[in-house]
């Protein structure tokens, strides 16, 4: 084993800011704050909400501005909220360079008043460590008010992780095992070098030994003493399996190669991630990630899906019968439940039907009818149909949802189009795609073998239909005709996730035709069809329908 402590200190380059557009209808709902996307919950809302004797306002906004200043990286300005800036960012610099943190994924929890006044808002942290998996805890911030009344973090080396201290700290321990031989579908060699992207993914392939293996240590800072294992990843299998030679993959190496290049090419060089698979079985033809190394967000990347989430939303309406695709809902540019929301670009669509809703993914209209469902709903039909939130078997690492009942009216009108704390991925969102159009849920794989621990029922085919219909409307007259001039039946849907005021918003398309399905996220695209939906053209026309 070869170790490592976070002793070398490095911070992140805060990016530079371009003047861009609000999109204030799903501004600032979502408490999570995702991994490569920042995330914030705005204060007086959700968790942050405060009721008569509840915790100063303010107080919650510089916890909020904290956390995600922390896991955007800008750790100048997250010690600068702090009672000790300097030993803050030295801390924190030191704490995610010497454990290869990528980006941290902090979630707030419900924050707590004391009888003193101070508040303490508890937080779980999922800390990817580069090419070995994520390292999950709980921690909690505690905020104080400063004399001239402005609050500020109460600094404390435990706030980091509750056993980081003057005595003991972390160190990264890493076992280089090497990838595994690998191959495609048809038996044709994968290897790094000609496909980038495959990095993370081909060290994780062929079960729990396969890849890196590695340790988060709690030592004692003067002898080094291990005192206890914080983390272990790739543990090797007892029986000694993993070593009989390449293992075959569900990907097709035209399918990963195409994937890959539409990336490099329309991407534009942001933090982008894009998985391709079978609609009839669920096998994953391509993952791709930009950048290549490090993440595999695409897999395990936790994000808001913004309006790709619709079609989760279309499919709780319609099976309840609450609304017909020719059935009025109207479209305006605003509507407030607990905050004002409005659509892209503050479109409006008098008189609108619900089709034209979808198509031109008017988020007001969909907020308007979260009466027709109960506040479990979506979260009910999208683990029974879809399977999202369920444990799943892919053959490699992955975040498998998140659709937690809202806290109050307010989130509950950002779940309907994919915000609030509902998390996704570009797995998840092909997978829900593939779902949506065939009726029956498929559990993604990348390799063959077990892939039970899922339950789930097929959609009544009334339902596909709809949803089907839906999304080739959306190619042929919506808000995905970036895709209008592919041959065949193509159907998509966009999405526009916001994830901070400090980032642009996060571009979505997810997409069909034939017997694929693709998901594609590009962070701070701004627009899905202005981002994502030159990513999934470029894909879809470097490989024909076959």
């Amino acid at each position: 084993m070869s170790g490592s402590d976070y002793s070398a200190a490095t911070t992140w380059t805060a990016r530079r800011r371009r003047p861009r557009r609000r999109v204030r209808a799903v501004a600032a709902v979502g408490v999570v704050l995702a991994v490569g996307a920042g995330g914030a919950y705005a204060a007086g809302v959700g968790p942050f909400a405060r009721g008569d004797a509840g915790p100063d306002p303010a107080a919650l906004e510089q916890a909020r501005a904290f956390l995600a200043d922390w896991a955007g990286g800008r750790l100048p300005s997250a010690a600068a909220r702090t009672t000790s800036p300097g030993t803050a960012q030295e801390v924190l610099g030191n704490f995610t360079a010497g454990l290869d943190i990528s980006k941290p994924n902090l979630t707030a929890a419900q924050p707590l008043l004391a009888e003193d006044g101070t508040v303490t808002v508890p937080f779980t942290a999922r800390m990817p460590i580069t090419d070995l998996g994520t390292w999950t805890y709980k921690s909690e911030l505690p905020l104080r008010e400063q004399g001239d009344g402005s609050w500020k973090v109460d600094w404390r080396l435990s706030l980091v992780h509750p056993r980081l201290s003057e005595t003991e700290k972390f160190r990264l321990e890493r076992e280089e095992t090497g990838a595994p031989e690998a191959t495609d579908r048809e038996g044709v060699m994968l290897t790094t070098d000609e496909y980038p992207s495959l990095g993370p993914v081909l060290g994780q392939v062929g079960g729990a030994g396969a890849g890196p293996r590695g340790a988060v240590r709690l030592v004692d800072r003067v002898t080094g003493e291990v005192e206890r294992t914080e983390a272990r990843f790739g543990e090797a299998p007892e029986d000694g399996s993993g070593d009989d030679g390449p293992v075959r993959t569900t990907l097709d190496a035209d399918w990963q190669s195409a994937a890959e290049q539409a990336l490099a090419r329309e991407a534009d060089g942001k933090n982008a991630a894009l998985v391709a698979l079978r609609i009839d079985n669920g096998e994953i033809l391509a993952v791709a990630n930009s950048p290549s190394s490090g993440f595999n967000r695409a897999v395990s990347g936790t994000y808001a899906p913004g309006s790709t989430w619709k079609i989760v939303t279309s499919t709780a309406l319609l099976l309840k019968g609450a609304v017909g695709l020719d059935d009025v809902v109207d479209c305006p540019k605003y509507l407030t439940v607990g905050k004002q929301f409005h659509n892209v670009e503050t479109s409006e669509f008098p008189g609108a039907s619900f089709r034209k809703d979808f198509t031109e993914s008017c988020n007001t209209a969909f907020i308007s009818l979260r009466g027709k469902l109960g506040d479990g709903q979506l979260g009910e039909v999208a683990a029974k149909y879809f399977g999202v939130g369920q444990e799943w078997r892919v053959g490699i690492p992955s975040y498998d949802g998140s659709v937690p009942v809202p806290r109050d009216e307010t989130e509950k009108a950002a779940s309907m189009i994919g915000q609030g704390r509902v998390q996704a991925n570009p797995l998840i969102m092909a997978s829900v795609t593939a779902t949506a159009v065939s009726g029956t849920f498929h559990q993604p794989t990348i390799t063959a073998g077990d892939t039970g621990g899922t339950t789930t029922t097929p959609l009544p085919a009334h339902v596909v239909a709809q949803l089907r219909e839906l999304m080739r409307a959306t190619v042929t007259d919506g808000t995905a005709r970036v895709l209008a001039d592919l041959p065949g039946e193509v159907g998509a849907k966009t999405g526009t996730a916001e994830v901070s005021e400090e980032q642009d918003n996060n571009g979505w398309m997810v997409a069909y035709r034939g017997n694929v399905a693709v998901a594609c996220v590009v962070e701070e695209g701004v627009t899905g069809g202005g981002s994502a939906g030159p990513v999934v053209h470029s894909l879809l026309t470097a490989v024909p329908e076959s």
